[in-house]
């Protein structure tokens, strides 16, 4: 027992190398790729230029693309966290009846095959008369953004400090002034972390946007159509290496700010726990 005790450290120190390994080596050769003189990913590359780049602004259907999504991931941003400080404050103040099972209904899609989901919300969306627009690709990503918000948002307010809420109400204040004066800027970091993830997420999202997009296109569906011609994939290279590098960017301080609203509510969960 001594043995695999001292064996197991180890092991598992290599494996998760290994795992890191396979799963972010192919993401290195994105950038790599993205500055090679040559239209085709081989090694040796043929020189290095910034070429690639300098055509991205010149693309009129790639700052289209680019509005949509930012459009889309902004909105998509706003009503998931909305719609996630709602559940989450339910969820970590209330006790009622089907509670557990509410948490668990709100936390499908993160479990479900996500092109079941989408096609799922075709039918509805045309059972009910609506166009396929940006408006329909909003709520798919609501959807899917949902669970993550309330996952980084009930992170919170869990532990968060009742008596500054009574202290409040014995001053005279509303229950929407104390919501609004006391709770909210001490969940504040969550919130902002929230609003980043579910914009990083609907930035990344296809197979939701495949399905509901109508003739506007988002910048994973623009992505995808320039991958059926060859020599577009210098350009599609270098612009997933700028959404690679914005997700990064987002994700770091959405976690920054989790941990801040953490710290305040001496809660230690994790973005994701």
């Amino acid at each position: 027992m001594t043995a695999i005790r001292r064996f197991l450290p180890g092991w598992l120190s290599s494996y998760a190398v290994l795992y890191l390994l396979f799963l972010y080596l192919p993401v290195i050769f994105l950038p790599i790729f993205s500055i090679n003189t040559a239209a085709t990913p081989k090694f040796p590359l043929s020189g290095v230029t910034l070429h690639w780049y300098e055509d991205l602004p010149r693309t009129p259907a790639l700052i289209d693309a680019t509005w949509n999504s930012l459009i889309v991931g902004v909105s998509a941003a706003i009503l998931s966290t909305v719609l996630g400080i709602l559940a989450a404050r339910s969820i970590t103040r209330y006790r009622y009846p089907g509670r557990r099972a509410i948490n668990g209904l709100i936390m499908a899609p993160l479990v479900l095959p996500e092109v079941i989901v989408a096609i799922s919300m075709l039918l509805v969306m045309l059972q009910l008369g609506l166009s396929l627009s940006l408006f329909t690709v909003v709520l798919g990503h609501v959807l899917v953004c949902i669970p993550y918000s309330m996952t980084v948002l009930t992170s919170g307010f869990e532990g968060f400090d009742r008596s500054l809420e009574e202290a409040s109400a014995d001053l005279g204040e509303s229950a929407f002034g104390t919501f609004r004066r006391v709770t909210l800027p001490m969940v504040a970091p969550a919130i902002i972390s929230s609003l980043l993830v579910c914009f990083t997420i609907s930035l990344d999202e296809f197979i939701i946007a495949f399905f509901l997009t109508g003739t506007e296109a988002t910048l994973p569906i623009y992505i995808w159509g320039q991958l059926r011609f060859a020599a577009k994939l210098p350009g599609v290279l270098a612009l997933g290496t700028l959404l690679l590098f914005a997700s990064f960017v987002l994700m770091t301080i959405a976690e920054i700010l989790r941990r801040r609203a953490a710290r305040r509510t001496q809660n230690g969960g994790g973005l994701y726990a």
